[in-house]
């Protein structure tokens, strides 16, 4: 019986993993902005290194990446944090009051009222914080913003696309770098694109065509933008 709970529980896809949640963005963001770069690159100066611009965007990217991730996952601890600091300050001050408020969120979730006040005394001799950061304010453990973890994983996965399309420039021939690059974007957006199903469990062929079209459409306007730029010289 436990087992089967256990693996129930294990169906359900846990949309709180932070750090999962910015690997996938990082890498597809990587796969994306270094290739429209190189592109664009590319096409407005054909002679220009692709190798020197595709490193220069991923370290660039890479870190942008992990300060951005950081800064906004710790606006979030930080949301967190003062929610339970005002929760210690309430339950000090009117712990009764406190305690009907629970017990009233378990009425609205369907309990009949003597229940809901049975369960909310017991929450509240157990560990009344822990009762209201989970069932009033929706704060559990393992869903806690992590920024230092989502800012590593960000700047990891960005690092990890980004070489995807600079592979490509340089496995095809001087003349046909760009080519290359579509082709070795295309390919590592497809796998974000499954791995971004998975996290999510969403149907793999849309999700898939999804991100590749999204990518693939961004490329296109910074390869067109750059044939624009080199045919107007400047």
């Amino acid at each position: 019986m436990i087992e089967d709970v256990y693996l129930r529980n294990r169906e359900h896809k846990n949309a709180s993993s932070g750090w999962l949640r910015a690997a996938v963005l990082g890498a597809n963001d990587g796969l994306v902005a270094t290739a429209s770069l190189m592109i664009g690159i590319a096409t407005a100066a054909p002679t220009a290194s692709l190798t020197v611009t595709g490193i220069a965007a991923i370290a660039a990217g890479a870190l942008s990446m992990a300060v951005g991730e950081y800064i906004s996952v710790q606006s979030q601890s930080d949301i967190e944090e003062a929610d339970r600091l005002i929760e210690i300050e309430h339950l000090a001050i009117d712990p009764d009051g406190e305690e009907a408020e629970l017990a009233q969120i378990y009425v609205e979730r369907g309990l009949p009222l003597e229940m809901a006040r049975e369960v909310a005394r017991i929450m509240h001799e157990k560990d009344a914080l822990e009762a209201h950061l989970r069932d009033e304010l929706g704060q559990l453990e393992h869903t806690k913003a992590k920024p230092a973890q989502a800012a590593v994983a960000s700047a990891i996965s960005y690092t990890a696309g980004g070489i995807v399309p600079l592979i490509g420039a340089l496995a095809w021939g001087p003349s046909h770098k760009s080519i290359g690059i579509v082709i070795a974007t295309l390919i590592g957006l497809a796998g974000t694109g499954l791995l971004s199903a998975r996290v999510a469990g969403s149907k793999p062929v849309i999700t898939v065509l999804r991100v590749v079209v999204g990518g693939g459409i961004g490329m296109g306007l910074t390869a067109g933008l750059g044939s624009l730029v080199h045919l107007s010289g400047i």
